[in-house]
């Protein structure tokens, strides 16, 4: 297990924290909490903000193709894929690479990629479709925080299942209590996010060996 940053060659985001904080409800929260058009394409209020393909993944498919040594044949997942722009990229930087997705939204899926058509799945992170030792590595990048505590250990074991010892995971974290405040007024749909002494009491008890990086907010 290591913790990389394999998303650091994304574009830093810009946001309006104090806005975001005076636009919650409880109704925009449980919309947000449905992945569906409001939370990748409605106002910035309820998620994305517009989720649209402009290249940025291409980086961090570079970047993952080599952590973990892929090449053509080799197989990837990404639980949590949205609407492929890394499996995509993926695909483009590896060529005869075999990336696959998976995802619990069907808007996501209905408006991914073409160059990803058949290669995503609609399902949950706790039930991984796929036999065990199918994949070459799984990467799971802030998605599995959607998930309360016992589904993220249910998760972790799924994607060590598919792929022992070589995954990588980000989730939602913060070294300070500024930091976690500053989370709290601008998290929707994370339901698990904790100091990282609490992700990794989660890690041994699900047993994953893979990799990991904290999504932490700052002003």
């Amino acid at each position: 297990m290591a913790e990389i940053d394999l998303l650091r060659s994304l574009p830093k985001t810009k946001r309006n924290v104090q806005a975001r904080a005076m636009a919650k409800t409880p109704e925009r929260i449980a919309a947000s909490r449905e992945f569906g058009e409001l939370y990748f394409d409605g106002p910035r209020e309820f998620g994305y903000g517009g989720y649209r393909y402009d290249g940025r993944w291409i980086p961090v498919a570079k970047d993952i193709v080599r952590h973990f040594g892929l090449k053509s044949g080799d197989r990837i997942l990404d639980v949590g894929c949205a609407k492929g722009f890394l499996v995509k990229d993926l695909i483009g930087v590896c060529p005869g690479l075999e990336a696959f997705g998976l995802d619990i939204s069907e808007y996501a899926l209905r408006h991914c990629e073409k160059e990803v058509v058949g290669r995503l799945h609609l399902g949950s992170a706790t039930r991984l479709p796929f036999p065990d030792r199918s994949f070459d590595a799984v990467i799971s990048i802030n998605t599995i925080h959607n998930l309360d505590a016992e589904g993220v250990v249910t998760a972790l074991r799924e994607i060590e299942r598919l792929s022992p010892g070589r995954a990588f995971v980000q989730v939602d974290a913060y070294h300070t209590e500024e930091q976690r405040e500053l989370f709290m007024q601008w998290v929707l749909t994370a339901t698990y996010h904790d100091y990282p002494q609490g992700w990794f009491d989660l890690f041994r008890r699900a047993g994953y060996r893979g990799d990991w990086y904290w999504t932490v907010l700052e002003e």
